[in-house]
């Protein structure tokens, strides 16, 4: 890898041209055959990615978006961003993604679309969703920030709706060495019109034709993101290794909450999240033996200083608020030793041995 990246570098630093060129017309040609659409658009990041998205498909202030009360808080901010107003619903207590049923009885008359987030690297049931939105004539926006590569009933995330968005952010399963994003779809028009958006509404130099803003895919970062394509799927079923291993560790614990994936999904877990009757104590339990673990996420959206009552619509949210307080998300990465992982998975069960004692 290490060979690659310095070639992808130098590439671009002896070609001079640094925005807008030959790398970023590779990655996007390459990445949109990876998720088997017609187009892809890079962008600044995966905010920007959404943002844009909503943008180009016309939606704006008066329009309600529905989504997923257990996101990060982009998702919720790209839809303000544009004027509209963010409709929360609940998610699946199996799969922490968007529950279809809730998201139908959230639909209103100013309803315009849905953004399912295939959250932990784990397809959202879009059959469910995308036969919603077709009833309603919804417009679907995949968040796939979290889900390269995963595939649902075969096909790979990014081509499940009428767009989606990624984010390329350094720590994600495909990720730059700084922020970075793209938005895949079939759809020319809306490809055409996000190319304009990004690039302060210019076809042509110094003819603007609407109101755009400076979100370009830098040449340097392209680069670096087709040099690690090639190795993505292996990073992913190295992932998917760790993540089958955890499970079978935590099998015979029902405390441990593990992820109940369906069997039409394939996910590649970006994120590895248990849910611990003590979250808080068996933190500080592995935290003490040396083990970093984060929590995705404790501030859902809806009780961040970012939405102030008035400013969604939506709830309530019994199950996201579950999971929010009860979630650990242990390491997991492509390069994790057996023996480390193993060692993790040990830890967490002797949480429950302390516990126990604890209370004699």
């Amino acid at each position: 890898m290490a060979g690659e990246l310095e070639a992808a570098l130098t590439r671009v630093a002896d070609s001079g041209w640094y925005l807008l060129g030959p790398e970023l017309e590779e990655f996007e040609r390459e990445y949109a055959a990876y998720c088997g659409t017609r187009h892809c658009v890079g962008v600044a990041s995966g905010l920007d990615a959404l943002e844009l998205t909503l943008r180009a498909a016309g939606i704006g202030p008066g329009d309600e978006v529905i989504v997923p009360a257990y996101t990060w808080v982009a998702t919720w901010l790209a839809v303000s961003a544009v004027g509209a107003t963010p409709v929360g619903v609940d998610v699946e207590e199996s799969t922490y993604n968007l529950d279809p049923t809730a998201a139908e009885a959230a639909i209103g008359a100013r309803t315009a679309a849905i953004v399912p987030v295939h959250l932990r690297g784990e397809p959202a049931d879009m059959d469910a969703i995308d036969s919603v939105a077709r009833q309603r004539g919804l417009l679907v926006v995949e968040d796939a920030a979290q889900a390269h590569g995963a595939r649902h009933r075969g096909r790979r995330t990014g081509g499940l709706g009428d767009a989606a968005i990624f984010s390329f952010y350094p720590a994600k399963n495909l990720g730059a060495l700084g922020d970075a994003g793209a938005v895949t779809t079939d759809d020319e028009e809306l490809a055409g019109k996000l190319r304009l958006l990004r690039n302060y509404g210019m076809r042509n130099r110094y003819e603007i034709e609407s109101a755009g803003v400076n979100s370009r895919l830098a040449e340097i970062q392209a680069a670096v993101l087709r040099a690690k394509l090639p190795w993505l799927d292996g990073w992913n079923a190295a992932r998917s290794g760790h993540a089958e291993a955890y499970r079978e560790a935590f099998a015979e614990q029902p405390a441990i909450g593990v992820p109940r994936t369906p069997q039409w999904a394939d996910p590649v877990w970006h994120l590895f999240i248990i849910t611990h009757p003590d979250r808080d104590a068996c933190r500080e339990s592995l935290a003490g033996r040396g083990i970093e673990s984060l929590v995705h996420y404790p501030q859902l959206p809806h009780m961040s200083g970012a939405y102030p009552e008035g400013t969604w619509r939506g709830g309530p949210f019994p199950v996201a608020e579950r999971l929010a307080a009860t979630s650990l998300s242990l390491p997991l990465y492509p390069q994790l030793a057996a023996d480390r992982r193993d060692a993790v998975a040990a830890a967490v069960l002797a949480t429950l041995s302390e516990a126990a004692a604890g209370a004699a």
